[in-house]
């Protein structure tokens, strides 16, 4: 029956993140038909598991009830007679046997509660949207300017998405080309949520095709301790795949003398690319001027997805 716990455990628990719009804080939203798919093969695995057991237990006690119905003396006695040199045996091997026991026991019971935890923290701890205190945490050591991510495919991203490790390197070639053909010509780009990911991207691979050029996007402000003045960096969380590769993606971005924005306060920037040094790094990165700005709440779903 603790098969059918499990198994009955994952697929409800799949199913309320999707039934409470809570899934999309795990996965990239276009792979939602994996998630779906294990709802229902888990769902039906459980009623399978179910149905075997019932069977199995009706069948024992039928099997019970003919012998207490029967009155088999003779069979009585030889598992009496059984049990007797069971018990011999048992006497002789006993330390053995009860230690094996406790082993198998003890193995079992870690297992499931293995098992029990993601389905316990996924039905009854709320999912929080990423913020600044993820950054924070971090330490906000952002990587090389020029790294990629080729050796730790499994690592956070930050600042610069980079989707290279999931095509071969010619394969890349062209998909970069390819994107760069869909920004490259617009007077202004205003990176909605379907297509900042890529847009992202496309500036951070070629930046001096977009200087000068202006642009604009929404996303959550991070002061930290590494930038001073009027800069302060415009992030928004993004998942490629899933939260394993998720990162904060974004800008930095320099305001108006004397402007006052708090960590996590949202809001939506234009501007005009340049260059800049940028002393942590110690190398010059692109940078939004900002020409106009304005505050705008927290969107409904604060996570950008790679599309493509």
């Amino acid at each position: 029956m603790i098969r059918f716990v499990i198994l009955f455990g994952f697929s409800f628990m799949f199913f309320m993140l999707h039934y409470t719009g809570d899934i999309n804080k795990y996965i990239n939203m276009k792979y939602a038909y994996l998630s779906i798919s294990a709802v229902v093969i888990m769902g039906l695995l459980s009623i399978f598991e179910f149905v075997r057991v019932s069977r199995q237990q009706i069948a024992e006690e039928k099997k019970e009830a003919a012998l207490a119905a029967g009155g088999h003396a003779e069979e009585l006695e030889c598992r009496h007679e059984a049990h007797d040199d069971h018990t011999h045996q048992h006497n002789h091997h006993h330390d053995h046997g009860h230690n094996h026991g406790n082993d198998t026991r003890l193995k079992r019971f870690i297992s499931c509660f293995i098992l029990f935890v993601p389905i316990f923290t996924g039905l009854f701890l709320p999912a929080y949207a990423l913020d600044s205190s993820f950054v924070k945490a971090k330490g906000f050591s952002f990587p090389s300017f020029d790294e990629n991510i080729q050796n730790n495919p499994g690592a956070h991203q930050f600042l610069k998405p980079d989707s290279s490790v999931f095509y071969a390197k010619d394969d890349y070639v062209n998909v970069k080309n390819k994107e760069l053909e869909q920004f490259i010509n617009r007077d202004e780009i205003i990176l909605t949520d379907a297509d900042y990911l890529k847009g992202m991207e496309v500036i951070y691979n070629t930046p001096e095709a977009f200087m000068g050029k202006s642009i604009g996007f929404d996303g959550f402000a991070y002061k930290g301790q590494q930038v001073d003045g009027n800069h302060y960096f415009v992030f928004r969380f993004g998942f490629i795949h899933c939260v394993a590769d998720s990162g904060v993606f974004g800008m930095l971005v320099e305001f108006p003398k004397n402007t006052q924005i708090k960590d996590d306060d949202w809001v939506h920037v234009n501007g005009k690319l340049t260059w800049e040094l940028y002393q942590p790094f110690k190398q010059t990165i692109p940078v939004l001027k900002v020409t106009d700005w304005k505050p705008i709440e927290t969107p409904n779903d604060p996570y950008v997805y790679r599309s493509n």
